[in-house]
């Protein structure tokens, strides 16, 4: 989908945030997720929130929606490594890796397990 649309992330990245006194606001998420290190890769929630929820959180382009049992049942029946070979290596709209080439491969599937554990 990248390959089609070299531009698509950075139209559709978040421009900021409103952040509201008293309440918890991140904004470092994005800058925060930087380059991987192989000796310290990151867990599922950071790469979600960096990466994935761009899709997932609003279901484009068919994309299961974060925590949909209903959405995610049929992919998690084909299992754990067939999930992960499609964020790996891409499957219909999905680009490889989200469309971030820089992910490791841990971190991606990291990533694929903490969506699949909030949708059981």
């Amino acid at each position: 989908m990248v390959a089609l649309y070299p531009n698509l992330i950075a139209r559709i990245a978040p421009q900021g945030k409103v952040c509201f006194e008293g309440k918890e606001c991140d904004i470092t998420i994005a800058a925060a997720l930087g380059a991987a290190d192989p000796n310290n890769p990151r867990e599922g929630k950071v790469i979600y929130e960096g990466v994935c929820h761009t899709c997932h959180a609003a279901g484009l382009l068919g994309a299961p929606k974060f925590g949909d049992k209903g959405a995610w049942g049929p992919r998690i029946a084909k299992g754990t490594a067939t999930l992960h070979q499609h964020a790996l290596q891409g499957f219909n709209a999905m680009p490889a890796k989200g469309g971030n080439a820089d992910l490791l491969d841990v971190e991606v599937t990291n990533a694929v397990d903490y969506m699949v554990s909030q949708a059981k």
